[in-house]
């Protein structure tokens, strides 16, 4: 059932489901709570599941053109205050897992485990940082092919052509993201330190998921970041979009990461 409370006059939507150890799932760029559709209920029999719109996504208004790592960790503490939940794991896919890692410098004591699917503590490299911006650019005249592109862009090459009808799904969610969302998000990842120190300086359970051909995140600087912040690495044979592309297997790994946080 999806519920909304207010922050800040923003209105922001989430679920919760299921009882036991709670998880929170925070979707990544251009998508929404519905990314989690085919995951959760294989989770929920033995987890509280919740999910939130982040902002400028899905049912989620927008707060501003910057929407910062904290600013976004604060609506999701909201959440959480409004839910009453004290302790709690977190799972981040993309841009959800560097909103993770602005929750755990704010509240590393609430935080039981956090996983990075598709994610990093690492800040944007400088080539990066600039085409944030010239995407951010684009995005005022020509949102929908920018859309397109960069969606296309997540997944592997074999992928692409496997889970077809899958991507078309989602590519349709992504659209409905407003510019202003994109615009905001964007600069928000742009601006973002590099928090390697937060999971390297906190006992809470860690574990990095990525693809073997993602073409976002590499894989190799993500076994340097693993052991340099002493997280688990789990490394998958798709690209960017785990959740769609390693289906099954991204399953059995959080089960048993849940498992032990």
């Amino acid at each position: 059932m999806i519920k909304s409370i207010l922050f800040k006059n923003a209105n922001i939507s989430f679920s919760d489901e299921g009882k036991g150890r709670a998880v929170v799932f925070i979707h990544g760029f251009l998508e929404n709570s519905t990314m989690w559709k085919n995951i959760i209920p294989a989770l929920v029999a033995n987890n509280r599941i919740i999910t939130v719109d982040i902002l400028g996504h899905g049912k989620s208004d927008c707060l501003g053109y910057v929407h910062s790592m904290e600013l976004f960790a604060e609506t999701i503490e909201a959440v959480l205050q409004h839910l009453k939940i004290r302790k709690y794991i977190l799972v981040g896919h993309s841009l959800g897992g560097y909103i993770s890692m602005a929750l755990a410098k704010n509240n590393p004591l609430k935080i039981k485990g956090l996983c990075l699917l598709n994610s990093t503590s690492n800040a944007d490299s400088e080539e990066v940082k600039i085409r944030r911006i010239r995407a951010n650019k684009m995005a005022q005249n020509n949102f929908e092919n920018l859309v397109k592109m960069s969606f296309s862009n997540l997944f592997s090459v074999e992928s692409r052509t496997t889970f077809k009808d899958e991507i078309k799904l989602a590519l349709q969610e992504a659209l409905q993201t407003p510019i202003q969302g994109y615009i905001a998000a964007n600069e928000g990842m742009r601006i973002r330190p590099n928090r390697n120190h937060i999971l390297s300086e906190n006992n809470f359970q860690k574990l990095i998921i990525v693809g073997e051909k993602d073409p976002v995140l590499d894989a190799e600087t993500a076994k340097i970041e693993a052991k340099k912040t002493n997280s688990q690495l789990i490394i998958l044979s798709g690209g960017h979009m785990s959740h769609i592309e390693n289906k099954e297997e991204l399953i059995k790994v959080l089960k048993v990461f849940l498992k032990g946080c």
